[in-house]
């Protein structure tokens, strides 16, 4: 009886949460993108952007307005991943690239318009010993880069992860090493650093946590690592993967499910708050918020129903994303309010 009452109650505390659904905005028949569409960023406009634009490895793309070249790599053996805008000291926008095969990130300054192309693009941060980078995160306040990346094996031990931080003068320093690290993000006091986790045994996807840390955004330090979920104890999604992962404005945390074609939502205490489900998507791998007021959720991966090309499905109106705000902020725009709580906004329905 003990044993059935724990059960049940377990089970009434994982779908709690509410159900949303996605509507597509990017379809197969109409995407400019391929199958290895990642590492979704915006600009203090709203504008979306992701990578594999052309499915180009070395081009990342506009993804909202018209799908059109944002960045090509000059070097051919480049692979474009996670994208993030900032605002410098003067004012003026900038954008990181990671490149995932040359161990290094891109810094593009001298944007030509609000939403074009930039006019300078430099090598900010490079260090051999990055596995890759993967994805990226920023803490605004001191213009630091936060980076990930993996080597995938069969059996995954300490050191095929890796978290490291590049400073505003591109100074490269290692914080840590872990098994297959992925997503990460600040939070918007740049207080909590998070940063996924997983392990493979035997070839198997066996573990996917994410790991929390005290945050000094100046120095860079992370302290007081912990698990903030494990999806093994949370809703037995242990062996599907976590990829992209943003934080809104409020401090939650919306992490991709890739290969279930959600997205978990979390508020910063750690408690699951929502699913969001992609229906033009199985293997989300990248998110972020943008639109005219960055409230706007935007999903990436390859379609569902053609493996070969990348889909983007959005929920509209669902909160105002922390990159958003802290764009609109440091350029001097106005910040919208975020929109109110619950379900029930355009572009997404509880089931």
């Amino acid at each position: 009886m003990k044993v059935t009452l724990a059960l049940a109650l377990l089970g009434a505390s994982v779908f709690a949460a509410d159900e949303l659904t996605a509507t597509p905005l990017i379809s197969s028949s109409n995407t400019k993108f391929g199958s290895a569409i990642e590492g979704v960023g915006v600009d203090k406009a709203g504008v979306i952007y992701a990578t594999n634009f052309g499915d180009e490895l070395t081009q990342a793309g506009q993804v909202t307005g018209s799908q059109s070249l944002l960045y090509q790599a000059a070097n051919t053996t480049a692979y474009v991943n996670g994208i993030r805008f900032n605002i410098d000291s003067s004012g003026a926008e900038e954008a990181y690239i990671a490149d995932a095969a040359l161990h290094r990130i891109y810094r593009l300054t001298n944007r030509q318009g609000a939403d074009g192309a930039f006019g300078s693009n430099d090598v900010f941060c490079q260090d051999e010993g990055i596995l890759q980078p993967n994805d990226l995160a920023i803490a605004p306040s001191a213009g630091r880069v936060f980076l990930s990346g993996m080597n995938y094996t069969s059996d995954s031990v300490v050191g095929n992860g890796d978290l490291w931080t590049c400073d505003s003068t591109g100074a490269a320093r290692r914080l840590g090493q872990f098994h297959r690290t992925n997503g990460i993000e600040v939070s918007p006091d740049e207080k909590t650093l998070y940063l996924s986790e997983s392990e493979n045994k035997g070839g198997a996807v066996v573990a996917n946590r994410i790991l929390a840390f005290d945050l000094d955004a100046a120095s860079g330090d992370v302290t007081n690592k912990r698990v903030f979920a494990d999806f093994g104890t949370l809703d037995d999604t242990a062996a599907t993967d976590i990829d992209g992962m943003r934080t809104d404005a409020a401090g939650k945390l919306y992490v991709t499910r890739n290969g279930i074609g959600k997205v978990a939502v979390f508020a910063p205490s750690g408690e699951l708050t929502a699913y969001i489900t992609t229906p033009s998507i199985d293997f989300v791998a990248s998110l972020d918020f943008g639109g005219q007021d960055g409230t706007d959720l935007h999903m990436v991966g390859k379609c569902k129903d053609d493996d070969t090309k990348g889909c983007v499905d959005v929920v509209k109106g669902l909160a105002l994303g922390r990159a958003s705000s802290d764009l609109r902020k440091s350029s001097g725009g106005e910040t919208p309010a975020p929109p109110p709580t619950g379900c029930g906004k355009t572009g997404h329905a509880r089931k």
